[in-house]
Order: C-alpha cells, then sequence, then structure tokens
C-alpha cells in the first residue's frame, strides 16, 4: 500500500486465458491505440467550443473491467489518472452489478478527477456477451459550468455546478431531467450541449470500435492481450529504473502566491527514491492547501508524478497505459495544494501540479543530465474578458489562451519556444484568426516571439511569447497567472529564463502594473492588456554556446545584439549593409575575461 491506500495494480485477470502470439498482441496493441485516436479525431471535430476543438482541452481513453487504462489518446498527460480514478469511483459507487449496457455515467466532482468543475466526465459500459469488460471515457472542459466569473473563489462551492456520479443515461434512455439541470445551470446553453453531444459521440465511437474487437477474436483474447501490454510497458518501464542509481534526491521550487494572501509564496518541495526497479515519488513536504483558487486534487498530484515519470523512463512508448506506471510510487498525504479536500477552491488547479513535473526533473538532473529538462514557464497564460458587446447587446466571455511559452533546454539541444505548458501536452494555441472571427470586441494586435526570454547557455532555453488584445467594449479582466517571480531556472550553469507578467495599456496612454500574475481590472473601449510568457532555463554555461550559433540567434531576433555581448560575451555589430555579422577579435577578448 501507499500513503493513498491504493495499493498497486495487478494485471487484468484472465481465467483459462488462451496464449497470445505475439502478432495478435500487437495488432491488438496498436488497435487500441487507432481506437483512441478515432475517439479523440471525432471529439475535436464536432465540439461546439473553441477550447476543445482548437485548444484541445480535453482526452479520451480505453479502461479495462476495472478502470484500469488501456490506452488514452494524446493529448493532456494530466488527464490519465483522472479517467482512470473517476471510472472507479463510479464502478465503487454502483459496484459492477449496477452498471448496465446503455448506461452513460457522469460526474464533474473536483475532488474525484483532481481537477475543476469544468471538467465533464462521460463514461460508457462495453459489454460482450453480457459480461463488462471495458470502459470508453472522455473528460473535455466546457468553457462554463456556472459560478463566479470573477472575484477569488476560496470555495468550490462558488465555482459553479457539482455534478455527483450520476447515470445520464439509464440502459439507453437519456435522463431529460438531469440534462435541463445541467443545461439550466450553465451560462452558454446551446455550446454546452453541443459539447455534451460531442462527448457522447466520441464515447459511443469507442464502444463500437472495441466490440468490433471483441468480436473479431473474443473477450478472453482480448483481455489477455491487454494483459500482455501491460506486463511488457511494465518491465520496460522497470528496466528504465534499473538504469537510474540508487538514492534519494530533492528539489523545491515556490509559486507567487495563491491569488488570496497576496506575496505569500506557496513552497513546492519533492523527494524523489529509487530502490532497484522502483521510484518512489514523496510529495509529502508540499505546501498546505491554500485559502486561495490554485488548489488541485490527489489525482492530479499523483498525475504530475506520472508524467515525469513516463518522460524520464519510456516517453515513446505507446499506448500510455497502466503497466507503464506500475514501478511508481506516489507518497501524497490529503491536505496538500496537490491533494486537497472539500471545500478547498479547485478553479485553477493546473497550475501548482506544473512546477512538481519540473521539480522532479531539477531532482533528477544531477544524475540524469540527459534525460532531465531546465525549467519552463510553468503557466496556460489564460485570461477571461467578459461584458456585454456593444455592437450587439450580447454578453460575451473570451477566453485568451491557453498561450505558447518557453521550455528549459536539455543537455542536446535548445529550449521550444511557443510551446504549451507539459502538463497541458497537445493542447494548442487557438489561432488568432479563429479568436477574432468568434469574438468581434477584440483585436489581437500581436502575438510574437519574446526576445530574450530564453534562458542564456550552452543550449538556450526557448522564447515566450507575446500577446496584445485590445477590446472594443467596456468589459472585465481577469488573469490567473503565477511564476511571475520565480523565474524558470537553469541546469548545469544555465541561466534562468524571464519570469511570466501581465500589463494593461489605457487608451489614453497610461499603464496599469501588478504584484503578481492574478489581475481583476476594468477595461474601456480601446484599453489593451499584454501577456508576456516566460522563457525556459538554459543549460551550460553561456560562453560555451558557439558564438556562430549566438550570430544566428540575434539574426533570427531570438536574442538582442546587447544580450550576445553581455550574457554569452559574443560581440555581434552591424555591417555597411546593415546585417549583423561577427566580430571576432572582440569576442575573444569578451570570452577571455568572462563575469562570472
Amino acid at each position: 500500500m501507499n500513503s493513498l491506500g491504493h495499493s498497486h495494480p495487478e494485471p487484468t485477470a484472465v481465467d483459462d486465458a488462451p496464449d497470445v502470439d505475439p502478432i495478435t498482441a500487437e495488432i491488438i496493441r496498436a488497435g487500441f491505440v487507432s481506437i483512441t485516436e478515432e475517439m479523440k479525431t471525432n471529439l475535436m471535430r464536432t465540439a461546439y467550443n473553441i477550447i476543445i476543438y482548437e485548444a484541445q482541452d480535453f482526452t479520451v481513453g480505453l479502461f479495462d473491467a476495472n478502470g484500469e487504462t488501456i490506452s488514452v489518446g494524446l493529448g493532456l498527460p494530466m488527464f490519465v489518472g483522472g479517467l482512470s480514478d473517476a471510472i472507479k469511483e463510479k464502478l465503487a459507487f454502483y459496484g459492477p452489478d449496477g452498471i448496465k449496457p446503455g448506461d452513460i455515467l457522469l460526474t464533474n466532482d473536483a475532488y474525484i478527477m483532481g481537477s475543476h468543475l469544468n471538467h465533464m466526465i462521460f463514461t460508457l459500459p462495453i459489454f460482450h456477451d453480457g459480461e463488462l469488460v471495458a470502459f470508453a471515457s472522455s473528460m473535455a472542459h466546457w468553457v462554463d459550468v456556472g459560478g463566479v466569473l470573477g472575484g477569488k473563489t476560496t470555495d468550490i462551492y462558488s465555482e459553479g455546478l457539482q455534478v455527483p456520479i450520476v447515470k445520464i443515461f439509464k440502459e439507453g434512455v437519456q435522463d431529460e431531467e438531469l440534462t435541463r439541470m445541467i443545461a439550466t445551470n450553465v451560462r452558454f446553453e446551446d455550446l454546452a450541449m453541443g459539447d455534451f453531444r460531442a462527448q457522447i459521440a466520441a464515447i459511443r465511437t469507442g464502444e463500437t470500435r472495441m466490440r468490433t474487437m471483441l468480436e473479431r477474436y473474443g473477450s478472453k483474447v482480448v483481455k489477455a492481450s491487454i494483459a500482455d501490454l501491460f506486463q511488457r510497458s511494465e518491465e520496460l518501464a522497470r528496466q528504465a529504473v534499473r538504469r537510474i542509481p540508487d538514492g534519494e534526491y530533492t528539489a523545491e521550487a515556490f509559486m507567487d502566491d495563491d491569488g488570496v494572501r497576496i506575496g505569500q509564496r506557496v513552497p513546492v518541495r519533492v523527494r524523489v527514491e529509487v530502490r532497484d526497479d522502483t521510484m518512489t515519488v514523496d510529495l509529502s513536504d508540499m505546501s498546505p492547501q491554500v485559502a486561495g483558487y490554485f488548489n488541485s486534487g490527489t489525482t492530479a498530484g499523483r498525475s504530475a508524478a506520472q508524467v515525469a515519470f513516463k518522460c524520464l523512463t519510456s516517453p515513446g512508448s505507446f499506448p500510455i497505459n497502466n503497466g507503464s506506471l506500475r514501478p511508481l510510487n506516489v507518497v501524497l498525504p490529503p491536505g496538500t495544494v496537490v491533494s486537497a479536500t472539500k471545500p478547498a477552491a479547485m478553479r485553477w488547479w493546473m497550475t501548482y501540479p506544473m512546477t512538481v513535473v519540473d521539480c522532479i526533473f531539477r531532482a533528477m538532473a544531477e544524475i540524469l543530465p540527459d534525460l532531465s529538462i531546465a525549467g519552463h514557464y510553468a503557466d496556460l497564460g489564460m485570461t477571461q474578458t467578459y461584458g456585454v458587446d456593444d455592437a450587439t447587446g450580447r454578453f460575451f466571455h473570451f477566453i485568451g489562451g491557453p498561450q505558447g511559452g518557453g521550455w528549459g533546454a536539455t543537455s542536446r539541444a535548445d529550449g521550444q519556444s511557443a510551446t504549451i505548458c507539459i502538463n497541458d501536452g497537445d493542447t494548442h494555441n487557438a489561432p488568432v484568426e479563429v479568436m477574432e472571427s468568434k469574438y468581434s470586441m477584440i483585436t489581437i494586435e500581436e502575438y510574437a516571439l519574446r526576445q530574450d526570454s530564453g534562458g542564456a547557455g550552452r543550449y538556450r532555453g526557448g522564447l515566450g511569447t507575446r500577446m496584445r488584445v485590445r477590446v472594443s467594449s467596456a468589459a472585465n479582466l481577469n488573469a490567473f497567472m503565477d511564476r511571475t517571480i520565480y523565474a524558470p531556472w537553469g541546469l548545469a550553469d544555465g541561466r534562468s529564463g524571464s519570469p511570466n507578467r501581465i500589463w494593461i495599456e489605457r487608451a489614453d496612454g497610461s499603464e496599469a502594473r501588478f504584484v503578481n500574475g492574478k489581475v481583476e481590472a476594468k477595461l474601456s473601449p480601446g484599453d489593451c492588456h499584454v501577456v508576456e510568457l516566460g522563457g525556459g532555463g538554459g543549460f551550460g554555461h553561456s560562453f560555451t554556446r558557439p558564438a556562430l550559433e549566438v550570430l544566428s540567434d540575434v539574426q533570427a531576433g531570438y536574442v538582442s545584439a546587447k544580450a550576445a555581448r553581455d550574457v554569452y560575451g559574443v560581440a555581434v555589430i552591424s555591417d555597411e549593409k546593415s546585417q549583423f555579422v561577427l566580430d571576432e577579435a572582440a569576442t575573444n577578448e569578451l570570452r577571455s575575461n568572462p563575469r562570472d
């Protein structure tokens, strides 16, 4: 047992299971990946909200009869645990005999899935010859689930509609009363119900394809193939852990504050222990849950550890499944910012776990330099702009972001620029043209890379981005950013990247600056808010970066000529054609007298 009371999952039971030849097992393994990818595509193409069909803030998956993950559609890594945990809770609530063919189970319980109420989880049981064999499930972000728009939430009750575990379909018949209750409690019923139907369609696709597989191979062969997949994935992960030196490794970082106790930093501390073929991530020393809205549940804390573990052990092994996570133990007592208990506010649940992942890499950097990564900007850069459109008289609610920032450098490569944070994986930048077409009252004047934001090093951190959004109608602005004080760190003498920040440029030319990234402000017509996301940390000393690579960075606009000289010790000048060229003599002199 670990500290959460969960025993290590056992392989899927297969009574009198036939031997599965490797070719059949591989065909079925690939079939699981194909099914979840089709589910993902169907949801993306039929959803109504831009955050699903453009940003791809959702995930889908197949699970065995015990709720263990068989395959998750590539998407948000932090959702890997949420679906499985929700299915296990649904099984515990109804019991295996209480779930019937045609039932669809729904919840958005924040403390089951570890995240905020915007995540609706639909689950469809899959039967074969009267036996419950598997589940198809989807989790997607609904833009609105009621609750307050502005303000600092300090409990879950103010954050929107809470849906306990219910059967939204009972043996194939939709519960219209429950459906009306949900529709009544959201601001944009047409969009919410469109996403409702899209999620149903996605899991029914999973059911259809899984039943086809069961009919072709039989349930015993399919279940034996699942057990084989789990076993092979587990062994691959254990082999990777065996290559890590035994020992204990620690790291810490700090978040700016919880949005309520302004300026009171929140510690993030991890301890990683490696013994033989098992890794333990101990999160016992995390900050206690906070008064503000940055808490997340146990599933999120465990998922953060799983994301880092998967990256360190078997990042290229698919599908992502239960077996590949068996060598990981997570120690996580209740009541921390990543294991919060009711009624903790959860609205911005995703922020702190990102830095947990970063800290696990930081803890392992000295012994696994080729597998670790410097700190990244670790935020979504999300804003909410809402009000009444002067042109139409209709209420609008514009979600700015997710916005790309800089990832940390590695021992072999520069960090990625303008990339969504690690825990949100396949989430995409929404195209400017799409956002402007949906919201006529906003104009995105700039979406560009942020020069000099990447931490200097032998390998440079990725660049963050700058987005300028101007409104033509009066509006309210809320922002929920962190890591505006504690910048992404470098490794092996690499420098830190730039932190995140936000400010407002008023139509009269004045500016409003803030002590952190948590903003509640009024916008007048013509006002503009600017979000700058940080860059990743660098890897290695900046003076070891080849001068020609620094010159290339200056020519591309990634690094200024001043930073090239001051930080990299490289003199870049303009020639008679106003083109940047290298001054080799000045560079040699600068690098012969390093300042640090």
